[in-house]
């Protein structure tokens, strides 16, 4: 096994920073981080006969990631998912926030975590290298309340990538909902669809949505419907029973934990040709499953174009629109108060 390392590139420039890319090794796995965006560019693992693809969706140029894409790899926040007409309110005030998801919020809004430059620091630590990306987002942000400080490490371990977050609140209390926002295709970036990937979601329930996409409140089981995931089931296999849907999966599973804020597996992907596997493991208590509904063919990145269904998502965060739903487990993260969260992807062949 070759040394654990970390390497520093120049990437270009955005709003008048220089952006860094950080290439961490590990063992068979390569990942590459960038300060534009505290985001995932890259993701090299190899397959049962031990050679080497990435399985991540992206680009090989920063002016690519400076034009609109569907979050390729991206850090969201403050707020991953949907906020219900770009609102909420909190100690008796409503606060409004950037609409842009019709008439909804959108992960983090017009200007998120993911279009923004972070600083970073590396090294490499006692289970591989590490890149920490830090954030300092301003009272009014978007228009949330209060100042919010960030960061995100990237740490590449011995078969596994591992994400952590943390974040403070100071002035005010603030939603914080953060994920990474990474497509996978197990077969390779740009190498076909993901349609016969085998998924397993350690998810008994679900929360349904309405026509926007938004949760109705409800936490419904998935026994008995096409999101039924809790045995191996191919991505494709429910697409003709989901009348009225994206084209797809676009769903908030409520994971199977045992206790709040345990690492819990929640999702396990197999892709059949290449023998690679994903395990999901995460700390927060949903998952966002999404199949890439909505590319279109029209933007090509790292391995060729990305058509509808090239990549999948398995976004760990809280439920969305948390903040309008006290039903569901807080997002409010007060003054004196540490938010902190870790999700691993962890690979293997067979």
């Amino acid at each position: 096994m070759s040394e654990a390392t970390i390497d520093r590139q120049a990437f270009g420039e955005a709003d008048g920073q220089a952006i860094d890319l950080y290439v961490l090794k590990n063992g068979p796995l390569l990942a590459k981080v960038m300060t534009y965006g505290a985001l995932l560019t890259e993701l090299h693992v190899p397959d049962r006969a031990g050679r080497s693809a990435n399985v991540v969706l992206g680009f090989d140029k920063l002016r690519q990631y400076l034009e609109p894409h569907p979050y390729f790899g991206a850090t969201i926040g403050r707020f991953g998912n949907r906020i219900a007409g770009g609102q909420f309110t909190l100690g008796g005030r409503t606060f409004t926030l950037a609409k842009n998801n019709g008439a909804n919020h959108l992960h983090g809004g017009i200007k998120g975590f993911d279009k923004v430059v972070w600083k970073a620091r590396s090294g490499v630590g006692n289970v591989g290298p590490f890149v920490t990306m830090t954030h300092h987002s301003a009272d009014g942000d978007e228009g949330y309340p209060g100042a919010l400080d960030v960061a995100v490490t990237y740490t590449l371990e011995s078969g596994a990538l591992r994400i952590e977050y943390r974040a403070e609140a100071s002035v005010a209390a603030t939603p914080v909902n953060l994920t990474n926002h990474s497509y996978f295709n197990l077969r390779g970036a740009g190498r076909g669809d993901v349609l016969r990937h085998e998924v397993t979601l350690n998810a008994a329930r679900y929360t349904p949505v309405n026509e926007a996409l938004i949760p109705t409140g409800m936490i419904a089981p998935v026994a008995g419907t096409s999101l039924d995931f809790t045995a191996p089931r191919v991505i494709g296999a429910g697409f003709a029973e989901m009348a009225g849907e994206p084209g797809g999966y676009d769903h908030n599973f409520v994971l199977n934990q045992s206790a709040p804020g345990q690492m819990t597996l929640a999702a396990r992907v197999r892709e059949p040709e290449t023998g690679r596997v994903m395990e999901v493991l995460t700390t927060e208590p949903g998952v966002q499953f999404y199949t890439g509904n909505f590319l279109d063919g029209t933007i090509s990145g790292s391995g060729g174009v990305y058509a509808k269904h090239a990549g999948f998502c398995l976004e760990t965060q809280h439920f969305p629109d948390s903040v309008n739903r006290p039903e569901f487990p807080t997002t409010i993260l007060r003054p004196g108060q540490m938010f902190q969260s870790a999700t691993l992807h962890r690979f293997s062949a067979v």
